[in-house]
């Protein structure tokens, strides 16, 4: 048994032992940010980990059908309870599969996908085998990834992920090349004086002009931003 205390939001609470990618910010700002304006009826978060964007799209919606996917076998089982014990488990579903053989089976597309990819380099890889799995790219390369959301995705659905700034142009490219097509892109920020860290970005199959934002999570150290707080002020008990 795990001493391990459950990350408790406004609305639910997620258990992670089991899982080698603890509850962060990444995953919290795409939960929040992912936009849910054309009343998507299907989603499927892809590498769901404990649940937790899956959890807060259901927060945030009446979507009928959150299907989740994770290859891990013990994130699988945590991310299945801590879907069956939230208030929102008739929606919620997670497949324990692949993603290109999951993308191969499957003949519904999704109105939204979301996935907040593994993506640290060969090179700082984890001692972890398990941790190493939940967060290296060569365990769902951004080509993989990028071809299975191009077969997933409703014509005119959206795609929302997080990854790091430095890989941007690098997955734009990518993407293009698989006709999905950034409408939106926010830039996150740890504080004002800070570089640019992650790149939110919404894409869809129809090419027009990119709306780009910029939203900075600090001001000082654990004094938020009006920005940030507005935008997670739903799930953080102290927001």
């Amino acid at each position: 048994m795990s001493n391990e205390v459950p990350f408790k939001f406004k609305q639910f609470t997620v258990k992670q032992d089991q899982c080698a990618m603890k509850i962060g910010t990444d995953g919290v700002l795409l939960g929040a940010w992912a936009s849910l304006k054309n009343n998507p009826f299907s989603l499927l978060d892809i590498g769901a980990g404990t649940g937790v964007i899956a959890l807060m799209l259901a927060q945030r919606s009446t979507v009928e059908v959150i299907d989740a996917l994770e290859i891990d076998t013990a994130a699988y089982e945590q991310c299945v309870a801590n879907f069956e014990n939230s208030p929102w488990a008739d929606r919620l579903f997670c497949y324990h599969a692949d993603l290109e053989e999951f993308a191969n089976e499957i003949d519904d597309t999704y109105d939204v996908i979301v996935c907040n990819p593994p993506f640290y380099a060969e090179h700082y890889k984890a001692d972890n085998p398990q941790r190493a799995v939940a967060r290296f790219q060569d365990a769902m390369p951004f080509q993989h990834l990028l071809e299975s959301v191009a077969t997933l995705l409703a014509p005119n659905g959206n795609f929302y992920t997080i990854i790091p700034h430095q890989e941007e142009a690098r997955f734009l490219n990518l993407a293009k090349a698989q006709g999905l097509h950034p409408y939106t892109i926010c830039h996150v920020k740890g504080n004002l004086n800070a570089p640019v860290k992650r790149s939110l970005i919404g894409f869809s199959k129809t090419a027009i002009p990119t709306h780009n934002t910029t939203l900075t999570i600090e001001t000082e150290r654990h004094k938020y931003t009006k920005d940030y707080i507005e935008l997670t002020k739903d799930f953080y008990l102290k927001m």
